[in-house]
Formats: C-alpha cells, structure tokens, sequence
C-alpha cells in the first residue's frame, strides 16, 4: 500500500520538500493524483497549497524544468536523461530538459583537499608539480581543476564532490518509491513507464559516479577510433586515478558554442563536422560502442581541424543484431517497405499494446513525407522527431540504448549544421550503413548465425525431455503454484478497508456518543463531579472522532 511504501522517516521530510516545490510551480493536482498528499497528511505532514501566481503562469515544461532546477542534482540529471527520450516526450517538453545546465557552485579547495589526499595516498601537492585550487568547471558530481605532473605534463583533476553518494542514493531511493506510487495510483501515467525510467537513471547516474567506468569508456572508444580519424581522446593516468578521481590529459581548444572563434582560427567548418559524424556513426554503427552524450559542451575543436571529446560517463551500447535493426530500418524507409518498418518498431517496443494496422497506416504517411526527397535535402533531425511522434502516439517505449543513438544523431546533425549550413547528415551516413547491412549479411556471418542456430535448436531439443520430467514431477508433488494479480482487485480491497476503518470509527463515536449520555445523566449520594467530566469528555472525543470521520470521507472521495 501507499503508506507501506512511505513509511521510511527518513523518506518523509525529503518527500515534503518535492510536494512543496510540485505545489509552489502549480503541480499541485500531479501531488494529488499520485497520492503524495493523502501520505503525507497521515504522517502529520502539512502541505501549503497556495501556488506562486507568477510561477503557475509559465507553460507546463517550463515549470518543470524549474522544478527539476530546484530539487538539485539528482534531479537535474534526471531531466537530462529526459531530455535523450524523444520517444516519450513532445519537441516542446525536451527543449526546455535540455536547458538544464549542470553547474553547480564550486566546492572549496579545503574540502576537496582530504578526500583527495585520501585517494593519492599523500600529500596532493607532493604528488603533483602544481595544482590550480580555482577549478575549470563545478558540475553537480564532480569539479575539473588543472594540474601538472612533475615530468612537465598538463593534466586535469577530476574530482568528485564530498558526501555526494549518499545525497544521490537517498534521491534515487525515493524516486523509486515515488514511480511505484504513480504506477499504481495514476494508471493514465503508466504508458511513461516510470519505474522503468527510473531504474535506468539510477543505472546510468551510478555508473557516471564511478570514474573508474570513464576512465575505461574513455580508452575503449579511444581504442575504437581509427588513427586517422582526426578525434582525439585524452590519455588517462591510472597511477592517480580511481573511483572518486580522474586524471586524464588537458586539451587546449576552441570549446564546442564558441563557433565563430572556430572560423576566426581558420579551421575548416565543414572538414570538421564531416570527420566527428563519421567518427561517431562508425562508433554506433561499426562499434556499437559510442560517446551517448556528444553536445557542444563535451567537444573542443582543436588546431589541424581535429576534434577533442570529453566527459565519457554517459556512453551508449548496440549489439550486433540491435545495429542490423536500425540499419535495416534506415534501409525499410529508404526502400519503402512499412512492413519491415512497423515490425521493426514493434520488436524494439517489447510489452507494448498497439494496434498493428493503425501503425502501419501512420508509416506509410511517414515514409511518403519523405519519399523522393534528395538526401542534401533530408533533416535527420526532423525525420527522427516525426518518427518518434509516431511511437509516442501509439505509447511504443523504446529500449535505452536506442533511445541514446537516437538522441545522439540529432546532437551530431545540429552540431554538423551549426559548423556547416550545408552539412548532409544522410549523406555521410548511407555508406556506413550500407557497409553495417553488407558485413551482416556477408557469407561468413551468415554461415555463423546459421551454426549458431542449429546449435541452439539441437540443446533445445536434448534438454526437453528432462524439462518436461522435471515439470511432471512437480506437478505431482503439488509444488506448481500459479499467481494471479488483478490490480482493480487491490483497488476493490483497498477500498473495502478503508470502508471498515470507517465503520469501525462510526460504531466507536456512536458508542461514546450513547454512553456520555448515560454517564451525565447517573446521579450520585455524594454529589461528585467527576462522572459529569467524563461525560464531556466523551462527548468532545465524540465530536473529534465525527470530524475526523468527515475528513476521512471526504478526502477519499477527492482522491477518488
């Protein structure tokens, strides 16, 4: 039940801040429908419910973002990993996640200092030929600082923030309540799948607290990338880094915004956007391991039209048959088949209701919109946002990983078309996926998946008869259960409950009702007066348990 899930006090206060903060932004009927204020008000918690005026005129994905702003980091991370799900929410609602800026005010050198100390095994100083105490850059995790190594070499400190694990577990720990709540009390919110969500944030946000796991992201890719790529990744030092500090070498370049400064350097726009598409469509096409997070703010554009890449905590994974998925799907809406289209969206959406002939119909408008366009004419940009509008109104969630490439293609075209207005992002990636198509469907690969399947099949078939024996045993030893869950049936459960406790404080009040009448009424030989203050005392208990009765309906039937 709700209150089980909220009976952690320690869950209690933090979960008032987000009411109050839902309810000041004018989010209030969301702290309704999800049954967060009923819990709170049985916990003795009281909610202001007076809305700021100036704030509840902004639109709703304003309000949210702000909201996001408010409740800090974990929160702040949570709209950027929204901001990646173009299958869940509208252009509007991920233009303003995508305005979430993690910054955070700097820590001071004074508290870095002993953790750090703690991780180098000595004095930081002594470590280290120089460190600057003013930092680069402050983020919710973690602040860069610059340093240098005694052999003369510029690196960077990457350290993270004191205490910040146990703030983010307790965060995590009570948006995991908080999307059991929504699943079950607002069942008009469930297409969202926010248990889902949330368990992949906090998969994702752990990993982002691990520099260890960026560090070894930052060599894979860096080992993936061809030498004449013109990426370059910098060089971790494993002597000094561990899970709460990365080392890695400083780049000195243009940062990503600063796209003038990149002309008046006499870089060439269009060399440098041709090679980071390419660099990256072979990352998520070839390797299927590839930088998930490749925004302005995570590249610098360095001499010789290089590019640098920054920041690996956020990277995306595809495996071999999930990257022939989206190659053939590319090839389906070039090729015109809203068959192969349709199905393939269907196997990416797993668990999903939809009506199969309605999607396909949607298809073929889609892929007609597009047909005969040139490839220098195609906005991937807006052909993934119509596609995925297709998926939201059909409510097809996509898998993570998908959901990444996807949000990284659009970064990468705006990015190109930012650098060059005449950047053709179709264009660079039809031979990638061409190849990605051929190497699949090559004879040896073919003749590997073959084998695979046989194998497969033939220890399906040796295994069945032990299976089935294994199976009839337990059926005769009574040992085979079958659990059958209704929802509605809870709901009716519930409510049959909530009936008797009202029934319950009915018969009581009732009782003290008849009985403080009778007891003020008793005359006694010796004129004592207590039995007259027992009887007002029942009364008054009375009179409470009625309106709390009152309440408790009335509040039931709001909640309702």
């Amino acid at each position: 039940m709700l209150w089980q899930a909220l009976s952690a006090a320690r869950d209690l206060g933090r979960m008032q801040d987000i009411a109050s903060v839902l309810i000041r932004y004018g989010f209030g009927d969301v702290v309704q429908r999800i049954g967060m204020a009923g819990a709170l008000e049985r916990a003795g918690k009281v909610l202001h419910w007076k809305e700021a005026e100036e704030l509840a005129r902004l639109k709703p994905p304003a309000r949210a973002r702000r909201v996001m702003e408010e409740l800090g980091p974990t929160f702040v991370k949570l709209g950027q990993v929204l901001a990646t799900r173009v299958d869940l929410f509208g252009p509007e609602w991920l233009a303003e996640f995508e305005k979430l800026q993690d910054h955070a005010p700097a820590v001071d050198w004074e508290a870095l200092e002993p953790p750090l100390r703690e991780d180098l095994g000595g004095d930081p100083f002594e470590v280290f030929a120089g460190i600057d105490r003013e930092p680069l850059a402050a983020a919710s995790l973690a602040q860069v600082h610059r340093a240098r190594l005694h052999d003369g070499s510029e690196v960077i400190l990457k350290i993270r923030r004191p205490g910040i694990r146990p703030v983010i577990e307790a965060d995590l720990r009570l948006l995991k309540r908080l999307a059991e709540i929504i699943e079950s009390e607002a069942p008009d919110l469930q297409h969202y799948r926010p248990r889902l969500l949330v368990r992949q944030f906090s998969q994702s946000l752990r990993r982002e607290l691990d520099f260890v796991a960026e560090c070894r992201n930052a060599e894979r890719i860096a080992q993936a990338l061809e030498e004449d790529s013109g990426i370059v990744v910098p060089g971790v030092y494993w002597d000094y880094s561990g899970e709460r500090l990365n080392v890695q070498d400083f780049l000195e370049g243009i940062p990503g915004r600063d796209i003038e400064a990149v002309r008046a350097a006499g870089l060439d726009c269009h060399e440098i956007a041709v090679r980071g598409t390419r660099a990256v469509l072979r990352m998520i096409l070839d390797q299927g391991f590839f930088h998930a997070d490749p925004h302005p703010g995570n590249v610098l554009y360095l001499e010789n039209n290089r590019i640098g890449l920054l920041d690996f905590g956020m990277v995306g994974r595809l495996s071999d048959e999930r990257r022939h998925q989206v190659a053939e799907l590319l090839m389906g809406l070039v090729s015109r088949d809203p068959d192969l289209v349709s199905r393939i969206l269907i196997d990416w959406s797993e668990g999903s209701q939809v009506d199969e002939e309605r999607l396909r119909d949607d298809v073929i408008e889609f892929i007609d919109h597009y047909h005969g366009v040139p490839l220098r004419q195609l906005d991937v940009s807006a052909m993934i946002g119509e596609i995925t509008a297709v998926l939201r109104h059909h409510h097809l969630v996509l898998p993570a990983d998908l959901v990444l490439m996807l949000k990284a293609f659009i970064t990468l075209e705006g990015m190109g078309r930012s650098l060059d207005p005449d950047f053709d992002m179709a264009g660079e990636a039809a031979p990638v996926i061409e190849e990605v198509l051929r190497h699949h469907y090559s004879p040896v690969n073919v003749a590997r998946r073959l084998q695979r399947g046989i194998s497969d099949s033939v220890k399906l078939l040796g295994s069945l008869p032990k299976d089935l024996s294994r199976l009839l045993k337990m059926a005769r030893k009574g040992r085979i259960e079958v659990h059958v869950d209704i929802t509605d049936l809870k709901d009716v459960g519930n409510r049959l409950d909530r009936a008797a406790s009202r029934l319950t404080l009915g018969v009581v009040t009732a009782a003290l009702i008849i009985g403080s009448a009778i007891v003020l009424n008793v005359q006694t030989d010796d004129g004592a007066a207590s039995l007259p203050l027992f009887g007002l005392m029942g009364f008054i208990g009375a009179a409470l348990g009625g309106v709390w009765l009152l309440f408790s309906i009335w509040r039931s039937g709001k909640d309702d």
